[in-house]
């Protein structure tokens, strides 16, 4: 019997005012405040699930994953006569602040990139002891709000990394609602204990390049010229951002894109300001050539990647390096329906995030503190579901899978260093990833906007 209409779901009314965006104005107009969450942007942008890599077959010679090597090994910030940051493998941790974080998550991403030969960083508010401690290769993070800033923190630090902007909020500041804000916190950002933390949009001492320059000297000498500073900026005017910041003086250049997370800020922030990684990497690549100072300053790409095949993408792009903060979570058990504490209980924590107003997989709830796995809280009771020891492991496996992933694409290329990938090994399977990743459409020598068909 055919199918009743009647039964068929209705079409939305309207779409520019589903239900969703309905649902989305009621609230605003019952509460008179903006949505505040965490992690990145939810709509569908151009990614790099959007490329694909042309491996070998009869006229590329592909290497043997068993007997022939596939270098992973990258250099950062040697540009100033520093001495650079030498990784084992080009994925870093990205700056995720102690307060948004739990002491016990910090302790162990430290840890983890500790035991893979990478690096991790501060984020807002500072250093912990049990950071510094848990990371051989630690990046200090200047922030606008210079919340937690130390010199002696500084100086203990393998690099300086002064931001600029973050993918998921290009030109607004960070948040730390009250609830995160205990004791130990307020302490370290000198600020009172339970009252919201709004960051600076902007750094209080300067309003330019030329600023910029001068604060970059100050940090040189406050650590004797002896480790790099890396520039972060939120991917919106990537071209003129990535020349200043050069000309400023930056080692290397942190762009991230806007897929980048965070654990606080305005919706509206998230989905409708700076531009997709994708289109950033191949811009930022660009600037570096414009000026001729491709790979003597290195690029560091974050927002939104996850696997081996994002890092090979964005490495064949023209990036040197790639910084993940949400995989990372992930990995420690972020979003996972049930967690193991110290002491080795399995505990089923659905019943949680339904009482936050979300399921495992779904949460956005960073801010919140109410962290059902232990992660972005600092509730005692909550971050004891947290082993740090589990944690460290499962983002050392991670980090090693992504690794093993990232080289068995590159050896399908015929190249024996995953710095030797290039935009030449991809093609596009749509037109709007062609053009923003600057390389042709599958099937064809098109590449949109290039004039060339």
């Amino acid at each position: 019997m055919p199918n009743d209409h009647n039964d068929a779901p209705p079409a939305p009314t309207s779409y520019s005012f589903p239900p969703a965006e309905m649902d989305r104005i009621h609230a605003l107009a019952d509460t008179g405040t903006y949505q505040i969450r965490g992690l990145g942007a939810r709509r569908k942008l151009p990614s790099f699930d959007d490329l694909v890599f042309l491996t070998s077959s009869v006229s590329r010679y592909p290497l043997e994953g068993y007997r022939e090597r596939c270098d992973t090994r990258t250099e950062l910030g040697a540009r100033h006569g520093a001495a650079p940051l030498e990784l084992a493998i080009p994925i870093t941790i990205a700056g995720m602040s102690f307060g948004a974080l739990s002491s016990a998550a910090k302790e162990a991403l430290g840890r983890a990139a500790s035991e893979v030969g990478t690096s991790t960083t501060t984020g807002d508010g500072g250093m912990t002891p049990e950071e510094r401690k848990a990371s051989s290769k630690l990046v200090y993070q200047v922030l606008p709000s210079r919340y937690g800033f130390d010199p002696a923190d500084l100086r203990q630090a393998d690099a300086i990394e002064i931001v600029i902007g973050q993918g998921a909020k290009p030109g607004g500041g960070g948040l730390l609602l009250g609830q995160k804000v205990n004791a130990r916190v307020a302490a370290l950002r000198t600020l009172p204990p339970g009252i919201d933390q709004r960051s600076a949009s902007r750094h209080p001492d300067w309003v330019g390049p030329d600023d910029l320059r001068i604060k970059m000297e100050e940090l040189r000498e406050a650590t004797d010229w002896s480790i790099p500073i890396y520039v972060k900026i939120g991917a919106t005017r990537v071209e003129h951002d990535v020349k200043l910041a050069v000309a400023a003086g930056a080692d290397v250049v942190v762009v991230d894109g806007m897929q980048g997370g965070t654990a606080a800020t305005q919706d509206v922030f998230i989905e409708n300001a700076g531009i997709p990684t994708l289109p950033a990497v191949r811009l930022a690549a660009k600037a570096l050539r414009d000026i001729g100072m491709e790979r003597q300053v290195q690029l560091v790409v974050s927002g939104g990647i996850r696997s081996g095949a994002d890092v090979a993408k964005a490495l064949a792009l023209g990036a040197d390096a790639v910084s993940i903060g949400v995989a990372a979570l992930v990995a420690l058990g972020c979003n996972r329906p049930s967690c193991a504490g110290s002491n080795g209980e399995v505990r089923d924590v659905r019943e949680d995030y339904i009482a936050l107003g979300t399921t495992a997989g779904n949460c956005s709830h960073c801010h919140t503190g109410m962290c059902p796995v232990g992660i972005a809280t600092q509730e005692p009771h909550l971050e004891e579901r947290l082993d740090i020891e589990r944690a460290t492991q499962a983002v050392v496996n991670y980090l090693r899978a992504t690794t093993m992933e990232l080289t068995a694409l590159t050896r399908a290329c015929g190249k024996s260093s995953v710095h030797h990938l290039e935009p030449d090994d991809l093609v596009a399977l749509t037109i709007e990833a062609a053009a923003m990743a600057k390389v042709p459409l599958a099937g064809t020598n098109w590449i949109p906007g290039s004039g060339a068909l």
